[in-house]
């Protein structure tokens, strides 16, 4: 079953509202983490949430260390953890939950217009009456949207390419022609369309998957799909952590060939 996409129009830009609601969401679930993680620090033994936000933040720094020196890596241990913690927690908001609520008429307030419903419509029973409705998903995970996925990449990528040009200017034009001249065709491809499509369509691919099986699951019998359903879910935390790691580890390391000599 198809779920249509909740949109609204600002300026002649389609935003998609149930993805907006679930970014700004996933911003505050990281704010509202890092708040009770840091609010009672002490300079002694850490307890409880320091302990564990200390870890992360040591884990992150390990990360960035191994492509940078530790005074270079600092500089960068903020956004690390900043993408590393927004990624990880909005990859498990789909495992958590998906909530879909059914219109049985228009909302145009949501672009869900005669057209679209017609289009999206589905026939279901109610009560023993058929009725036509359509779905619309409002909780899930953001990293699941394309849209969020290229954004974070896009912005990554930018921010590498200006530290390398503030870093110098001339060395970073310099590498565009290196070992030679026709590298440069070769260096085009990979700065701005291998990295900015493999880099989000890998994690996007794989939250975006792992939600639409738990929903063919979730529409199962109960009986038939409990076990697997479990071991999915189980999965699906892995692989949300695992995604959140690579993103930021590659984040990483176009940024530490822009900032690094040595590349």
């Amino acid at each position: 079953m198809e779920n249509f996409p909740p949109s609204i129009t600002i300026a002649g830009l389609v935003f998609d509202i149930s993805t907006v609601i679930m970014s700004v969401f996933t911003a505050l679930l990281v704010l509202l983490v890092v708040f009770i993680a840091t609010r009672n620090m002490t300079a002694g033994v850490p307890k409880g949430w320091q302990n564990f936000f200390e870890w992360v933040i040591d884990f992150i720094r390990g990360i960035a260390g191994q492509f940078m020196d530790a005074k270079t890596s600092s500089k960068f241990v903020t956004l690390a953890l900043t993408l590393f913690l927004f990624i990880f927690i909005g990859n498990q908001l789909g495992v958590i939950a998906l909530v879909d609520v059914s219109y049985t008429k228009p909302v145009p307030a949501i672009g869900l217009t005669q057209e679209q419903f017609a289009k999206y419509a589905r026939e279901v029973v109610h009560n023993g009456e058929k009725i036509k409705e359509v779905n619309v998903e409002w909780f899930k995970s953001p990293t699941s949207s394309p849209s969020v996925t290229f954004g974070l990449a896009f912005l990554v990528l930018i921010y590498a390419h200006i530290l390398g040009i503030r870093k110098n200017p001339g060395a970073y034009i310099k590498h565009w022609f290196e070992p030679s001249w026709p590298m440069v065709l070769l260096h085009i491809m990979e700065e701005f369309i291998i990295k900015p499509l493999t880099l989000p369509l890998r994690l996007f691919g794989n939250i975006f998957a792992g939600e639409v099986l738990i929903a063919f699951m979730l529409a199962g019998s109960v009986f038939a799909v409990s076990l697997p359903l479990i071991i999915w879910l189980g999965y699906s935390i892995f692989v949300g952590a695992v995604q959140a790691y690579i993103f930021t580890t590659l984040a990483l390391v176009y940024i530490s060939q822009k900032v690094v000599d040595e590349h």
